[in-house]
């Protein structure tokens, strides 16, 4: 086995997610870079990539940072024509992006207003049809797409909510990008699932942190899934190894979806 096992050096990525040193597209950046990828970052305003500056400067030196707010086609053409300048083709896409305007006064589902419902799944879901369509001109004929999902959309824990739905359909769009790319090119389209992380973005969800430490006895190793681990499986997925995977999710949730009776759980509720 060679040190480059996965075919990764010299081959250069699309990052869009980074905002923070917890966020699973800093993990992955950060593992592309040490296997000799190039990296080229976008993220969402001004304030982020200044507050990510000095975080991707530790990965590598002189990062490449765009701007771009997924949710305003016109932010998507800028940042294609700026990226288009400078560089040839990508060998992959790494798609980290969701949001959700939740609300602790607004616990319940069916009151969830339409045009946050609509914002979640513009940001969440659709950017990666955004993106990949607008980008398809700039990736190589057998490049890898991969998005963030979650575990699970058909589990319905009350406090992620909407989110959920979101996902769903962000699953559900892996298909038809993988079959409407498979026209004219062998690019690839897949999804990472994670269980339940420990991220900044997570922490923003109410009652998540009780959630997180319930999913972690859940696990058979009773033991929660570390950013790194998704991270890893996205890094897998973006590179030619994978080359057989397409319009699939691979779930990462160390094992906590075929433990649900786990006894030590039911124990603690009966007694």
């Amino acid at each position: 086995m060679t040190d480059d096992y996965l075919g990764l050096a010299g081959k250069r990525f699309l990052v869009f997610g980074v905002a923070n040193r917890k966020s699973i597209a800093t993990h992955v950046a950060r593992t592309l870079t040490q296997a000799g990828a190039e990296v080229v970052y976008v993220v969402r305003n001004l304030a982020v990539k200044a507050s990510v500056q000095h975080l991707l400067e530790s990965i590598a030196p002189d990062p490449e940072i765009h701007v771009c707010d997924v949710e305003f086609a016109d932010q998507i053409e800028h940042v294609h024509s700026a990226i288009g300048r400078r560089h040839g083709p990508f060998d992959g896409l790494l798609h980290s992006l969701a949001f959700a305007d939740y609300d602790p006064q607004r616990p319940a589902f069916h009151e969830t207003p339409k045009q946050v419902f609509l914002r979640c799944v513009d940001i969440s879901c659709y950017s990666l049809i955004a993106l990949a369509g607008a980008f398809q001109d700039m990736l190589c004929n057998t490049a890898s797409v991969v998005t963030i999902s979650i575990s699970t959309t058909r589990m319905a824990s009350e406090n992620y909510g909407f989110m959920a739905p979101a996902k769903a359909a962000l699953d559900a769009s892996l298909a038809f990008l993988a079959k409407s790319f498979s026209a004219f090119s062998e690019i690839r389209f897949n999804a990472v699932g994670p269980g339940l992380l420990k991220t900044s973005a997570s922490a923003g969800i109410p009652g998540y942190v009780e959630s997180y430490l319930f999913a972690e006895q859940a696990t058979l190793r009773k033991r929660a899934v570390a950013t790194e681990e998704a991270a890893h499986v996205a890094v897998f997925l973006l590179s030619p190894r994978s080359s057989g995977i397409n319009g699939q999710k691979i779930v990462v949730d160390a094992g906590m979806s075929v433990n649900y009776f786990d006894q030590d759980i039911v124990a603690r509720t009966v007694r």
